[in-house]
């Protein structure tokens, strides 16, 4: 299964926080939507980061209530992992995994198409598997 089939199963919907929100706007958002993680852009619409709960957690940790006045550029990770549409379900877990990430946006040609969390991901390899194994049993079933 690849990225694309995820999110036409998902939607390509993205809450996007321009960099300059701050963290106490960011968090409603956050919240607002349910979510764990927005990507971040520039005023140009380029992608630059991802905002999530922890690094607001982190600059809170850091400077107290003074941090929510911060911006979502002073508190995102910068160096952000993406993927492609074609990037199979496997590997977006292993990158995922590997680096330590919760939240994987998906790029087409320079322009944000979707994201992607791991509990999307996990979901989509259980049903993936329950498929299987239910073929399995029907096919000895069959014998």
């Amino acid at each position: 299964m690849k990225l694309k089939t995820v999110l036409s199963e998902k939607g390509g919907k993205v809450i996007t926080l321009d960099s300059t929100t701050s963290l106490w706007v960011a968090a409603g958002i956050l919240d607002e939507n349910r979510i764990g993680a927005a990507v971040a852009v520039r005023p140009d619409g380029d992608l630059c980061g991802v905002l999530s709960e922890r690094d607001i957690v982190r600059r809170i940790a850091q400077h107290g209530s003074d941090a929510l006045a911060l911006s979502v550029d002073e508190a995102m990770t910068r160096e952000v992992v993406t993927a492609t549409p074609d990037t199979s379900l496997d590997d977006a877990l292993s990158q995922m995994t590997d680096r330590r990430i919760r939240h994987l946006p998906v790029v087409d040609q320079g322009k944000l198409v979707g994201i992607v969390s791991i509990g999307d991901l996990v979901k989509r390899k259980i049903s993936a598997t329950e498929l299987e194994a239910e073929a399995m049993k029907q096919y000895i079933a069959a014998g």
